[in-house]
């Protein structure tokens, strides 16, 4: 019988060699384990991280959609005729959609620090809030003490807190709160808090000792035209845009404020007043006495502020109503049948005398010989703002597509804007010359009036190089 060899695996070596392996199959068991508890880890943090992201982004929608103006709104102005009657029988009130009640802070929680203007519709001042020391313009609505004993806060203030609370946009002041004084019985102490801008546009023109530059005139235009945008997309109707309504920061950022004019108008439009818009920066066909009216109104309002920061001073300084249209008919031509269809069933329209030949050049010819050094694409943006058909004139989007802004010198960047003192900061504005816009109730009617002298020599008063016209 042949013996073992000495290299035969003996049982010792037999149970090492299992152990061995056992303790290799553990080792793979566990690193098994180990790389699954990882994946799993991992996919459940990749399922959180989506969670959190649609989280984020429901939030913002709902955010936007809160912020954001529904296009078609109940209507909130009492069913009259006119918005600006002074008929106040069978006036229903005017009521916000009920959102949860939240009472309003005091105005104590604001320190005064000074006042900086008081226009038509309302006094504004600087001032600090104790807690976090943040500067804002405190406006007080301005009221009718017969009005107000009569049906409480005017249309205009629950317009302008309700049109405010309701817009979004970079190019137009901000309402961060109302609050109310001490005596809240009374209801003049009530206080919109606004974002503080350190200029008007309008003092601004008036201080400067050289005009903007194009750049400049190009950015502040494109800002302007973005929120007017803004607005009429969101069915607003400004009503009383000029050069003192727009703010202007150290950052080069341009505002649309004031809107106690201002109102939703909806699709169709509703029976609006007549008596809107600063008279130097009002329409013909309110001059004329239109009776529906919608977003080129506050165009030609933009035509006549784009000409303001060329020159500096007001395009159409009107004296009255009879005035006004003096000037914009020497600037823009007698309407024709041809270039404002329809314009003489206006009821102001009726009476005009108007001359049948020797009519002045165009529109785009007179903005040219007026502003020489405005381009071509300039010139031609100008005359479509100032169209005399409300149909011809851009809307605001279209006025953003324009090619003025994209000729040379590019709009010059808000960063790079320059910086002026602010007087709101220091000192009460100074009052400008420029007249307020209609207060309600008031009226106005041109009459018979003869134009037909405007531009044949006849009634002729040498006046600045126009004429005046002559009442029949």
């Amino acid at each position: 019988m042949t013996g073992n060899s000495r290299w035969a695996n003996t049982e010792e070596d037999a149970v090492l060699e299992a152990k061995l392996k056992k303790e290799k199959e553990e080792k793979k068991r566990l690193k098994a384990e180990k790389a699954a508890k990882a994946e799993q880890e991992r996919q459940h943090a990749a399922a959180e991280a989506v969670r959190q992201r649609e989280s984020q982004v429901l939030q913002q929608q709902e955010e936007e959609e809160s912020d954001r103006p529904s296009v078609k709104r109940r209507r909130l102005t009492p069913e009259r005729e006119g918005d600006g009657a002074d008929d106040t029988e069978n006036v229903k009130l005017l009521r916000f959609e009920a959102t949860g009640w939240v009472p309003s802070r005091s105005v104590e929680k604001y320190d005064k620090l000074n006042d900086i203007e008081e226009g038509a519709y309302g006094w504004v001042a600087r001032a600090k809030e104790i807690k976090t020391g943040k500067v804002v313009a405190l406006k007080r609505l301005k009221l009718d003490h017969d009005e107000s004993m009569r049906t409480g806060l005017p249309e205009t203030g629950l317009r302008e807190i309700q049109i405010l609370k309701d817009c979004s946009h970079k190019n137009i002041v901000k309402l961060q709160e109302v609050v109310v004084g001490e005596d809240t019985s009374r209801i003049e102490n009530i206080f919109l808090v606004l974002e503080f801008v350190e200029h008007d546009l309008k003092s601004i023109l008036e201080d400067m000792p050289e005009p903007f530059l194009a750049s400049e005139v190009k950015s502040l235009l494109l800002q302007l035209a973005s929120g007017v945008t803004y607005l009429h997309e969101h069915w607003i109707l400004h009503r009383d845009l000029k050069t003192s309504n727009l703010l202007l920061n150290n950052r080069g950022r341009l505002k649309i404020a004031d809107f106690g004019m201002a109102r939703y108008v909806g699709d169709p439009a509703p029976k609006l007043t007549q008596l809107v818009v600063t008279l130097w920066y009002r329409a013909p066909e309110l001059l004329l006495g239109t009776k529906t009216y919608g977003a080129p109104i506050d165009m030609w309002s933009v035509g006549c502020i784009f000409a303001e920061v060329l020159t500096r001073e007001p395009l159409l300084p009107g004296k009255n109503e009879v005035d006004a249209l003096t000037k914009i008919f020497e600037l823009c031509g007698i309407p024709t049948d041809e270039s404002w269809p329809g314009f003489r069933r206006l009821p102001n329209a009726r009476t005009l005398r108007l001359p049948s030949k020797n009519a002045p050049a165009s529109t785009g010819s007179a903005i040219r010989a007026r502003f020489p050094l405005l381009t071509a694409a300039g010139s031609a943006l100008l005359s479509g703002l100032l169209s005399l058909n409300p149909d011809a004139r851009p809307t605001a989007r279209e006025m953003l597509q324009h090619a003025y802004f994209l000729q040379d010198p590019k709009p010059k960047h808000e960063a790079m804007f320059p910086t002026f003192p602010s007087k709101a900061g220091q000192e009460r504005r100074r009052r400008h010359d420029t007249p307020n816009a209609p207060g309600r109730g008031q009226a106005a009617a041109l009459g018979a009036v003869d134009f037909s002298g405007i531009f044949t020599g006849r009634d002729k008063e040498e006046r600045g190089g126009g004429f005046s016209l002559r009442m029949v």
